[in-house]
């Protein structure tokens, strides 16, 4: 589709012209009798939708007499029905040539499809000459203004081309068949996409299948189909997480045998999700009936922090049907929120899709014809601030937008890359998916990635905990998600230059907790954090690296509610445990005011916890000052690891 909501609107208009128009008795710009025979004929068959006929006829009319202007007209819109619409165009100007005067729409028409073609000059003129018949009824005006937009906009960015060098990504990935969509995960190694295929089981005759290339070095492995996901109907669009574990995708027509014939959706196209445990894909589940409606549910897109699905939902059928760009939140506990349509910033009265959420969380890319553009679908960019607040989307510029439509846009974790399909000249037939680099102005923010793996400290079996990277200096979860089943690994990506808390938990295990400054780790070579955890054994110790105090002092700050609030959910899950909670002071000053501000210190971390409706019985205080270090006091590194509160099971 190009310019879809256009010329659509166009066609719609084709039958109310029509209905006017054929009130007319006779035809009033020409007296060949021969010609009007032709002209009556060819309108019956036009009003009786036998266009072929009426498209015969009104040739025949036209070649009696060639300034027959209503022939023309008519012929016009039967070019426009059958999608011939370099044939409509040809007849529309001439009936500007013939008659200036004579129907003020076929400015309109002429112009929506001199925009279609990229021709903007001619469909600026047009558009404008269209918009000056202020004392007609102009039944297209609020196309032709935004058309006249389009116009300005595309001669503009015509004359500041943004740099564009697009590079096939070869015969390993593209063949002669369609492949689209492409998806891929954070550290760039794995590469999952869409190929339409050949199918005699489907009415359509093709079927919509999932293919996978891992990359070695700089080079994509020959793809494979995902069978395991794969059904003998339509899969598409999908969206992996951060790690490459985790997938969601399209499904569409109910698929009732193959793999799919558990897979049973609530509207046309649902969204599904699956598991990869080791080298397995579990069986696709919906995604429930908050996300999937009896609309159409579409095109999701995963943040990298677990938290946020943003996806396409098209309401109504047809023409009518109001395509937008909707988000959900995933709690804790695994609930989807009821989806919000995004802001009047992003969604139009136009199209909105092909969303893509960056993994920095913040940077939104998507495809529209509502906004300000190339005349078809273009790729557009919006950032979120601190507030939530979306940005006025920015158009990516020509030639990466055209008069063409362009989507299934994809970023790389670090920015610099672009995916996205096209039919050019020169692929390997069809749809191939390319690679081009981002211009500086199209770019996401910078963010780091960090990996590592949970597992038990003593066996080294990996363990399924829940982690949380928790921004220190806003109390923000930044990431909430599970390392991986078989292999205990997790892959995250995350704001530059900030300090965080590492947290991670498991039925069984003692609370993981660990604080640093992430300042490095790209998405090929990741910043490693491992979580090694602990059963819940008595005199086991866990220091709680994320609780401070200023020097001196036994005042909890802020930022320290983080750590005990996660202390207070293992106190309650974990409902018989007791514990003791130790203080522990450098040597800097003497044993005796390190021995009260290390009781002092243990007290505030009690207060908070019985505020918190902790039994207090089950909590026992132990100041033990300089006493007990962990590492050696002639160095301030040394002294911060001994500056520490602490708690440990003394019952389970």
């Amino acid at each position: 589709m190009n310019k879809v909501y256009q010329i659509l609107t166009l066609i719609l208009l084709v039958g109310s012209f029509n209905h006017c128009f054929s009130q007319r008795e006779k035809p009033v710009s020409s007296t060949n009798k021969k010609a009007i025979k032709f002209y009556n004929e060819g309108k019956a068959y036009y009003d009786a939708r036998k266009n072929d006929l009426a498209e015969v006829n009104f040739l025949s009319a036209i070649e009696k007499d060639p300034n027959f202007v209503e022939a023309e007209l008519l012929l016009a819109y039967v070019y426009t029905e059958k999608l011939q619409y370099k044939k409509a165009l040809k007849h529309y100007v001439r009936c500007i040539e013939i008659n200036p005067k004579f129907f003020p729409e076929m400015y309109s028409s002429a112009a929506a499809i001199q925009l279609k073609y990229g021709m903007y000059q001619e469909a600026k003129q047009n558009f404008e000459n269209y918009l000056g018949f202020v004392e007609s009824p102009l039944m297209m005006k609020e196309l032709a203004e935004d058309g006249l937009r389009d116009c300005n906009f595309a001669i503009d960015a015509l004359k500041h081309p943004v740099p564009f060098d697009p590079i096939n990504l070869g015969e390993s990935i593209n063949s002669p068949l369609a492949e689209y969509f492409p998806s891929i995960s954070v550290d760039g190694s794995t590469l999952l996409y869409t190929r339409r295929l050949r199918s005699k089981m489907t009415y359509s005759g093709f079927n919509e299948d999932f293919f996978v290339s891992k990359r070695y070095d700089k080079t994509w492995l020959e793809s494979v189909n995902v069978k395991p996901i794969n059904s003998m109907t339509n899969e598409g669009a999908p969206s992996l997480s951060a790690n490459g574990r985790f997938l969601i995708f399209t499904s569409c027509d109910n698929p009732v045998d193959g793999y799919g014939r558990d897979r049973k959706g609530y509207g046309s196209c649902d969204l599904f999700y699956t598991y990869n445990i080791g080298d397995n894909w579990t069986r696709p589940k919906n995604l429930g009936k908050k996300i999937n409606t009896r609309n159409w549910e579409t095109q999701p897109s995963f943040s990298a922090d677990g938290k946020t699905l943003y996806f396409v939902r098209g309401i109504g059928r047809g023409q009518n049907r109001q395509q937008d760009i909707w988000s959900s939140v995933l709690s804790e506990e695994g609930i989807w929120s009821d989806p919000v349509r995004l802001s009047k910033t992003i969604n139009t009265k136009g199209v909105e899709e092909s969303v893509f959420i960056h993994p920095d969380g913040k940077t939104l890319y998507f495809s529209s014809n509502g906004h300000p553009g190339m005349g078809g679908l273009d790729i557009f960019m919006s950032q979120k601030n601190e507030k939530g607040v979306w940005s006025t989307p920015v158009n990516l510029g020509y030639p990466i937008n055209t008069f063409n439509d362009e989507n299934s846009l994809l970023v790389s974790a670090d920015g610099n890359l672009a995916y996205f399909a096209s039919d050019r000249e020169g692929g390997y037939g069809s749809l191939d998916l390319y690679q081009f680099e981002m211009p500086e102005h199209a770019k996401p923010n910078k963010v780091n990635y960090l990996k590592g793996k949970v597992y038990d400290a003593v066996t080294k079996k990996p363990i399924e905990a829940h982690f949380q990277l928790i921004d220190l200096k806003t109390g923000e979860v930044v990431v909430s998600s599970y390392a991986d089943k078989a292999t205990g690994e997790y892959l995250v990506s995350l704001p530059i230059d900030r300090e965080y808390a590492l947290s991670a938990s498991y039925n069984g295990y003692l609370f993981f907790s660990e604080n640093f400054m992430l300042t490095e780790g790209t998405a090929h070579e990741p910043f490693r954090k491992d979580v090694p955890m602990d059963k819940i054994e008595i005199d086991k110790t866990v220091v709680l690296k994320n609780v401070f105090f200023d020097t001196d002092k036994y005042k909890l700050k802020q930022k320290s509610k983080i750590e005990l609030d996660k202390l207070v959910s293992f106190l309650t899950k974990n409902a018989t445990v007791k514990i003791e909670l130790g203080g522990h002071t450098d040597n800097v000053g003497s044993a005796k005011s390190n021995q009260i501000l290390s009781e002092n210190r243990a007290k505030s971390v009690y207060g908070y916890l019985v505020e918190k409706e902790i039994d207090a019985a089950r909590l026992t205080i132990k100041g033990y000052g300089d006493t007990k270090p962990l590492s050696d006091n002639t160095s301030e590194q040394g002294r911060a690891k001994n500056r520490r509160t602490e708690f440990k099971i003394i019952s389970k």
